[in-house]
């Protein structure tokens, strides 16, 4: 039984202390693929020391956060677009336009959200994304790109079914992670219509932890109490939820052709 985490921060300060640990440990539990977005030039180098670490489990994407989208946005976006010069990257992400925190740069975020998305066209690589407060928003972009071959997923999906059944006509999986353990979420009611085939796992660690870590840090191996509810919901046993997501995350991302 293979699952696979399709969008983690292990980078990050908060996995300073036991970084390492925390893949092993995904790994024992069967968690053996991590896959990680960036989110700006700062987060680069860490990202990569440990995808050198860990090579067999652990893949980089490449790409501007939204919410690191700021006056410098256009400095940013060449040194992410310098380095498909320098290597190749599984997807570009995470992406997208983000207008809960800060609506002031919001046409310099559907600016680089554009950008990016020509780049993967190019790169012939999906795109993550990052849609916080901004469905209509994204899916004005992208309608624009319908039937260029653009895909991806909407990491963190917690939309409504009509939200989703859009997504997935765009050409898009949908990323389901904790929010999916929560109690008064109603993801679980939307996930319940949609077809195992367009669903990826994710925890977004270390954000988001699932129920019962609601509050604490997330990590990896908790794709386990994620993939536990869709088991509930879909009422299909563990390994079918890990042997089909895994499937639709190398089906997208290819990053077994990586490893």
């Amino acid at each position: 039984m293979i699952f696979t985490d399709t969008h983690t921060h292990l980078y990050l300060n908060a996995f300073d202390d036991d970084r390492a640990n925390v893949v092993k440990k995904a790994v024992e539990q069967d968690v053996k693929y991590m896959l990680l977005p960036n989110i700006d030039s700062s987060s680069i180098d860490p990202m990569f020391e440990i995808c050198k670490a860990f090579p067999e489990n652990c893949f980089p994407m490449m790409g501007l956060h939204p919410t690191s989208v700021k006056e410098n946005y256009k400095e940013e976006l060449e040194i992410i677009s310098g380095w498909f010069e320098k290597q190749n990257f599984i997807a570009i992400g995470e992406i997208g336009i983000d207008l809960y925190w800060d609506q002031s740069f919001q046409k310099q975020q559907e600016e680089a959200f554009r950008f990016q998305i020509d780049l993967a066209l190019k790169n012939e690589i999906p795109i993550v994304i990052h849609s916080r407060d901004s469905f209509d928003e994204i899916f004005s972009v992208l309608e624009d790109y319908r039937g260029s071959g653009l895909k991806g997923v909407f990491h963190c999906f917690t939309g409504s079914l009509e939200q989703a059944n859009k997504a997935i006509d765009l050409g898009f999986y949908l990323g389901i992670g904790g929010v999916l353990t929560f109690k008064n979420s109603g993801l679980d009611k939307v996930i319940a219509e949609i077809d195992l085939k367009h669903i990826l796992l994710e925890t977004d660690s270390p954000f988001l932890a699932p129920t019962p870590f609601r509050g604490k840090r997330n990590e990896s191996a908790y794709i386990n109490l994620v993939a536990n509810r869709l088991s509930q919901i879909k009422n299909i046993d563990r390994e079918e939820i890990a042997k089909i997501t895994t499937q639709n995350a190398i089906d997208l991302f290819k990053f077994t052709d990586h490893a």
